[in-house]
Parts: structure tokens; sequence; C-alpha cells
């Protein structure tokens, strides 16, 4: 499960910043959207292989081509130098990546947040005080790092009072537990319910205890949705005719989880429980509602800290309100000259309304 493996160095990040080429703003008829394997992002997969992007395309004369990358960053990379026209995302990616790098990127989809699909796991008894002095494992510079800042701040703690943040691939996550040495690890789903299988593993803080604030979407260049708002319309016009069918018991639904299931490597029962501690926006008016709610804005103010905390929220930022984020109600958080992060509820909506 690469989603959520972002460690990117901030020369990398420069070098993005420096050889970004967005797709020129054009009204167009071709486009190319990327995601990867996470519980959340399955569905494109599966509006691919079973035909209703394209019935979706077909409807407002577009072609819409869906491609899975195997890299989570090497996707949002890709998409900030203009390979692709939208891509699967976290609100914390989308801000420090392309948006970092200059690239209008709009929120199109809020499909859902994480609900304790991401954890920290202590060895033995303890909370999160414990933590003190303590090495932890983790993706450096992931939702996983933010999630451990989140929790130590609860608490009055902060990463300078741990004993060392030791930073962990995803794919040695299991193994790293099993070591002696290693105290605590924060990490994602499936790895979690993995490591909780260990008889002395301890959930001590997991992603449910900040509703709202790790989100997954789908974004797209802001320009490319201006000139082509076709593009827009079947994109979600195919993303909730799914969750409709995803969200029910019919045959069809079950089949549809038990594809996506397959495809992430997993069994029905497996990609279930990972749907159970994930706040799906089956309902695009929900997803609309969630995006409208002021607390979204808190969320974002807090994700711009924590990577201006960590040198990551674009080359050269001398603060943490270096990008503006604009809200559907027209309001910004961070620099009203800079804005290149936007959620937009107008499709959604259109969803809502039947519009599509």
């Amino acid at each position: 499960m690469k989603r959520r493996s972002v460690f990117v160095a901030a020369a990398a990040l420069a070098l993005m910043s420096t050889h970004a080429t967005p797709l020129v703003a054009q009204e167009r008829d071709s486009f190319r959207v990327a995601w990867s394997i996470y519980v959340g992002w399955m569905p494109w997969g599966y509006l691919d292989e079973s035909g209703i992007m394209d019935k979706w395309a077909e409807k407002y004369g577009i072609d819409v081509e869906v491609v899975q990358i195997n890299d989570y960053v090497e996707s949002i990379n890709q998409y900030t130098a203009g390979a692709f026209d939208g891509v699967t995302a976290t609100n914390m990616d989308t801000l420090s990546i392309p948006a970092g790098s200059g690239v209008d990127t709009t929120a199109l989809i809020v499909g859902d947040y994480s609900d304790g699909n991401d954890a920290i796991i202590l060895k033995g008894d303890g909370g999160v005080p414990d933590l003190a002095g303590k090495p932890v494992n983790l993706v450096e510079l992931s939702v996983s790092h933010y999630l451990l800042a989140r929790a130590l701040d609860g608490v009055g703690l902060s990463e300078r009072d741990l004993g060392a943040v030791i930073n962990t691939s995803d794919a040695d996550m299991v193994a790293a537990f099993q070591s002696a040495d290693v105290e605590a690890v924060v990490t994602w789903n499936p790895l979690v319910s993995t490591i909780l299988e260990t008889p002395d593993a301890n959930r001590i803080f997991d992603s449910s205890q900040i509703p709202g604030e790790i989100i997954d979407m789908m974004v797209v260049n802001t320009d490319t949705l201006e000139a082509n708002p076709d593009f827009g319309k079947a994109l979600v016009g195919a993303w909730y005719e799914l969750m409709t069918i995803m969200a029910s018991d019919s045959p069809d639904g079950i089949d549809a989880r038990t594809a996506m299931a397959e495809a992430s490597g997993t069994d029905l029962e497996g990609y279930e429980a990972q749907l159970a501690s994930t706040e799906f926006f089956f309902d695009p008016e929900a997803a609309v509602t969630f995006t409208e709610d002021p607390a979204l804005q808190d969320t974002m103010v807090s994700v711009a800290d924590f990577l201006f905390d960590k040198g990551i929220l674009g080359e050269g930022a001398p603060s943490a309100d270096f990008i503006g984020v604009e809200y559907p109600d027209g309001s910004v958080t961070g620099d009203t000259g800079n804005v290149n992060l936007r959620f937009d509820t107008t499709f959604m909506q259109m969803a809502v309304d039947g519009a599509l």
C-alpha cells in the first residue's frame, strides 16, 4: 500500500519546482488521471475496468485515460510535471508537492478521510505520554509523521521529547515491529491490522481521534478544469455512479468491492475491514457538507504548519502562510496572492442536484 510513502527531500521539491511544465490550459477532448493503490482510491481502477468511466467520458464527448502508478509519490510528481491532468492524493501531499511547486490544483472530489486506518502502536502497556524517550519508527514526512505530531501535541510533547524518529519504509514496517529494538511504530492499514495481531501490540492513538484531517481526494489541474468543465463533470459523474453501487449490498455492490479487494491484494473481508476505518463519502451531499465546513480551514492551517516545520511546504517558503488555500465560500488561508490549492464543491454539488 504505497499511498502514504511520502519521503520527499527538499532538493527533489526544488527540482520539481524548476522543471514543472503543467499542461497548457486549452479546450481538449483527451485527458489522463493517475491513481495508486489505497482503500479510498481502489474505485478508480474499477471505474476503468468496469467501463463506467468510458460511459461518462462518452457522454461528454471526451476520452479519459485512468492510469495506475505503483509508486504514490511518483504519481504526484508526474502530475506536478504535467504528465497527468489529475491524480489521487491526500490533502497534505497536494499542498506540499503540486501546490508547493506552483501548480494551481483543485480538489475536485473529496472522497473520504481516514477514521482509524492510521495508528500509533506501542509495544506493551502505556499511552502517548509513554513515547517520551522512546524511538518511533515511521515513514518520515508522511501522514504517519503528521499523525504522530498531532498525538504528541495533544499531551504536551513534541518530537524533541522522543528518543528518535527512525525512517522506515512501509515494506519493512511489520518486520521492524518484530525486532527487539523497535518500541513503537506509526503506520496505516493493512499494516496496522497485521501488527496488531502481535500479542504485545497496543494501539495508543489513531486517526479516528483527529477525524477529517487525513483526507483522500482526486485533484486536478485548475487551469485545465476551467478550460474543460466537461472533464470535471465526467470524473464526478462516474465516481458517484460507482459510489451508489459500492455502498449497496446488491450483487453488483459485492462484486465491485470484491474486485477492489483483489486488486489491492486482499479479500472482501479484508477490504471491508479497511472500509470500516475509513469515512467514505458515498453520498455527494456528505462530501459537499464536509468540504464546506469551516473546520476544514483549521485542518489545512494545521497541515501547513506541520509542512513548514518539516521544511517541505515549497521551495524557499518563508512561513506556514506561503501557499494560499481557497475554500468553497471564497475565503483563503495563507497567502491570497499565491493561491495554489482550491477546495471547490461546484461539481460535487452538481451530483447532488442531479445535474450531471
